[in-house]
């Protein structure tokens, strides 16, 4: 804590230190010829002896601006740009006293000079794009588009690559409005370094069928386009890294990518087993994020930074290739095309102890589990764009996935009264072999008529899906009580699963005023054949084989859904304002035939009514409101409709209820976000809400061996409202030293109806995470961000019997980076979590604490780096899960201590025509 305490006194001392003169200066900019104010121009001074950027800001409405810093310079040259005006510039003297420098008229600029003149204004404010001139934002030697990014005024990135601008999430990267290497943005954002890049351009996200036919588009969220220097468009550049630790810890990693124009060519390789994608190419500040960010499926597939691995979870041993290519096939034809391999091993153990909840008891179910899984997985996706003439365009989209996974699993389970008593007890074995099949085409072809934004567009989605499996199972269960069974299994299935899915649709637009109202006549038509066999066969001792078929635990379905939607649409839309009101209807019918039990076949038939709103308003380019509301209605699946009792977990077995009724669902939705580039704040909010009625539901009947039986059914009463915002501050001391805080508060309430041992209850949970970020930094020097978050959860039961529960939890982070001596980088990220509320036997808190120290050589083409994970020997992923049925806490396998060496270096030859623009070339046979 002593430590903790000297290191805030330490920033405190640097924020309290400040260098230079400061100064004030301000104005107003109008139209030399109607005299009216010019909102959103740039303005901005640089130094007279290198044109280094000093500070900027960006016009008001009423075409006022306010530059307020310190600097050394005795004059400042300032300039004024702005999008179909001439540049203003003019040199100022800097002095002490405030300078207001009133009127500005700006004139109108001659067509032909905009085009040749390359504005060097930091931010550009368009129509509806944001643009940044990245020479003006000053970064770290040899930092990456991520890096770069960062620095960005609105723009945030977290530990996980995810950005958001102005607190709009960014689903989509591009490299010079193409695609690089698929849809990854972590791969484009940590390997593509600032000094290939000349500016970056954010957009609302839109499609290139929408961009064709003029509509708006996804204003909920974002686009970057970084586009390249036009000298750095043709040669070789890339990375190779490798490293080894400790407890036969490794990893490697390589990029190569190879622009001749319009033509790319990108190949990627790496593997590793300390739980990363293996794509940072040994990045310091990416050393550790893999290993804290991978999401685990309920069906096993586990997910790191992003990208799929297939199942498991633990510890995971992955290797990756790939390959991307990109090109012009002539005029107005775009090709792009990406091939992935992944393989994965992962080895786990979990312990699990969980507090079940009935209406007037409970009981106590225990668990250990061990599994390793090995998948390899090949993926291919490509992608023609192909303006036909001006009036249309076709878009293609084929993919293809091939995988096989093995998985071995064993597990031990037992249940104990609330007097301790064993009850039940359960122990398995399996191993499952698969292979999946999956190809699939989106084709799209847009048609526009006339100037006024009429267009017609067919789209069509055909998926086919085929997956095969070998399941050999081993298990016994015994059931205790007065009534005592002892169920041995030991089986073998032979499983098929395929899924043909074919989804179609065509919209008209009718301009009713040009370009800004239409009526848009939409038709849309699915249908979805699956077909489900599993053939189970029991051993036989005399023959010493799986020969005997066992019906009860052998399924063969054959499911349809089909979906019939009509639908009307006003659309309006402005410079500042895109509304949107629908309604449509749904015809949907839904057929089971049973092979094995004919008498269970069914069909069923819903239709319902669908509603939706949508309305954006940019009150100027700084800031925006947007709102949405859906009524829409969700049919129940074949599995919770048919009657077929599932017997396959001898602890629970489940039935279908042919008499469900689909359920309807509210949806609100609400968003504001603002960024003042002349006070460096940014604030946005949004709000949800949803009510849902006929919700489907299990229900579950617990019997006194606390074996369960589950069926379905509706209930209304289930809501749910979640509300965040987030304040954001950055302030410069001077020009080497400034500060960013960030404060943020998000709450949650909802309503959960359900059953609990046939007995109908209500379950209402309030969340509220308030968190804290600061971030100090002196340029090139040093760095620290700390960071607090706290969450309370309460939960409250309208049953007696049912206790009200309480949660609390904290965490604490502080990152740390020091840039010097010359060459050296060493970076700390440590946290510190307490959860009170885990059972006894599970780890309450843990320091973590993650170092690395890079040193640079090769002239900064090479890096070497020793990085320690878990610096304490305290990593512990211990956690609580609730549930209005039960309280759940586990704990699994974790990575443990290692130390790593590793060395990358990085090469390129881009530069103008092909010539080298560094003294490393990369030669291809």
């Amino acid at each position: 804590m002593k430590k903790l305490l000297c290191t805030f006194a330490l920033l405190w001392t640097c924020m309290t230190f400040s260098q230079g003169k400061p100064f004030k200066i301000s104005g107003t900019l109008i139209s030399e010829v109607d005299q009216s104010p010019l909102e959103s121009a740039t303005v901005y001074l640089e130094t007279l002896k290198d044109s280094t950027l000093v500070t900027y800001t960006i016009s008001d409405k009423n075409g006022a601006f306010v530059l307020d810093n310190r600097t050394y310079e005795d004059s400042l040259n300032l300039i004024v740009s702005y999008i179909g005006f001439e540049t203003y510039s003019r040199i100022l003297k800097i002095g002490k006293d405030p300078l207001n420098l009133k009127i500005i008229p700006l004139k109108t600029a001659n067509v032909l000079d905009e085009v040749i003149v390359r504005s060097r204004a930091p931010i550009t404010i368009k129509k509806d794009t944001l643009e940044f001139n990245v020479a003006s934002f000053k970064t770290k030697k040899d930092a990456n588009v991520e890096d770069l990014l960062k620095e960005l005024p609105g723009v945030e990135v977290d530990e996980d690559g995810a950005i958001k601008v102005n607190g709009k999430e960014v689903n989509q990267i591009l490299v010079n409005g193409k695609p690089f290497f698929g849809n990854d943005p972590t791969i484009t954002t940590r390997n593509l370094t600032k000094e290939l890049i000349e500016k970056v351009q954010i957009t609302d996200t839109k499609s290139k069928a929408e961009a064709f036919s003029g509509e708006k588009g996804d204003n909920q969220n974002k686009t970057i386009n970084l586009t390249i220097k036009e000298e750095n468009n043709k040669g070789v550049f890339g990375r190779l890294a490798a490293g080894a630790g400790t407890d036969d810890r490794f990893e490697y990693a390589g990029m190569v990518n190879m622009f001749d124009n319009e033509q790319r060519l990108s190949v990627l390789s790496g593997g590793n087993n300390i739980n990363s994608s293996g794509f940072s190419f040994g990045e310091i500040r990416r050393m550790f994020g893999g290993a804290r960010s991978m999401s685990v499926s309920s069906g096993g597939s586990f997910t790191i930074d992003g990208r799929s691995f297939g199942g498991g979870q633990g510890i995971t041993t992955s290797n990756t290739a790939g390959v991307n290519y990109a090109d012009e096939l002539g005029k107005d034809k775009d090709l792009s095309a990406d091939y992935f391999f992944s393989g994965s091993n992962s080895k786990n153990a979990t312990v699990t102890e969980r507090e079940n909840f009935l209406p007037d008891s409970r009981y106590f179910t225990s668990s250990t589990s061990n599994s390793v899984n090995d998948t390899d997985s090949h993926r291919a996706n490509m992608a023609f764009d192909i303006k036909v003439d001006s009036t249309l365009m076709v878009n293609v989209r084929p993919s293809f996935n091939f995988s096989k996974s093995t998985n071995t699993y064993e597990k031990q389970e037992a249940s104990r009264g609330e007097d301790g008593v064993l009850t039940n007890q359960s122990e398995s074995a399996s191993f499952v072999e698969t292979f999946g099949k999956n190809f699939g085409n989106n084709l799209n072809l847009t048609k526009r008529f006339g100037a006024e934004g009429a267009f017609v567009r067919v789209n069509m989605n055909a998926n086919v899906n085929a997956t095969n499996s070998d399941d050999y199972l081993d298990s016994e269960t015994n059931i205790f009580g007065d009534d005592p069974n002892d169920i041995v299994r030991r089986q073998f299935t032979d499983g098929e699963r395929s899924s043909n899915r074919l989804n179609m649709g065509v919209t008209y637009r009718l301009p009713l005023e040009a370009k800004k109202w239409f009526l848009d006549f939409k038709y849309g038509f699915s249908t979805d054949k699956r077909q489900d066999r599993r053939s189970t066969f029991d051993f036989d001792e005399m023959s010493q084989s799986y020969d005997n078929f066992n019906t009860e635990l052998s399924t063969d379905f054959i499911n349809k859904n089909q979906t019939q939607s009509p639908n009307l649409r006003l659309v309006y839309n402005s410079d500042k304002m895109t509304f949107r009101l629908g309604s449509g209807y749904t015809y949907r019918t839904i057929e089971n035939a049973d092979r094995l039990r004919p008498e269970l076949s069914l069909k069923e038939s819903f239709n319902f009514l669908d509603l939706d709103a949508n309305m954006n308003y940019r009150f100027s380019p700084k800031s925006s409101l947007n709102f949405r509301y859906d009524y829409q209605n969700d049919a129940p699946e074949i599995s919770q409709l048919q009657p077929f009792e599932d017997v396959s977990d001898p602890l629970n077995t489940i039935i279908g209820n042919p008499n469900l009724k689909p359920s309807t669902r509210h949806s609100l939705n609400f968003g504001y976000n603002s960024f003042d580039f002349q006070k460096r704040t940014g604030f946005y909010m949004y709000a949800d809400a949803n009510l849902t009625e006929d919700r489907v539901v299990s229900m579950t009947t617990v019997d006194d061996n606390l074996v369960r039986n589950t069926t379905y059914t509706n209930v209304d009463g289930n809501y749910s409202m979640f509300m965040g915002s987030n304040f954001s501050k950055d302030f410069k001391i001077d020009s080497l030293q400034t500060i960013k805080f960030r404060v943020g508060l998000s709450g949650n309430l909802s309503q959960q109806v359900n059953f609990n041992n046939d007995v109908k209850y209500a379950a209402t949970s309030t969340r509220l995470n308030p968190n804290l970020e600061v971030t100090y930094r002196w340029k090139s020097l040093f760095e620290i961000r700390p960071n607090y978050r706290l969450s309370f959860t309460k939960t409250r039961y309208d049953l007696d019997d049912l206790d009200n529960r309480n949660f609390m939890s904290h965490n604490l982070g502080i990152r740390t980076a020091t840039f010097f001596p010359k060459n050296l980088e060493w970076r700390n990220d440590i946290n510190y979590m307490y959860n009170p509320n885990v059972a006894q036997g599970f780890q309450k808190s843990a320091w973590f604490w993650n170092a690395t120290l890079a040193y640079s050589v090769m002239k900064d083409n090479g890096t070497v780096t020793l990085k320690v994970y878990d610096l304490l020997n305290q990593n512990t992923n211990a956690r609580r899960t609730t549930t209005e049925n039960y309280i759940q806490d586990s704990q699994s396998t974790v990575l443990e201590q290692y130390f790593m060496l590793s060395f990358s270096w990085k090469f390129n030859s881009l530069g103008p025509k092909g010539e080298s623009g560094r003294d490393e070339v990369f030669y291809f046979d």
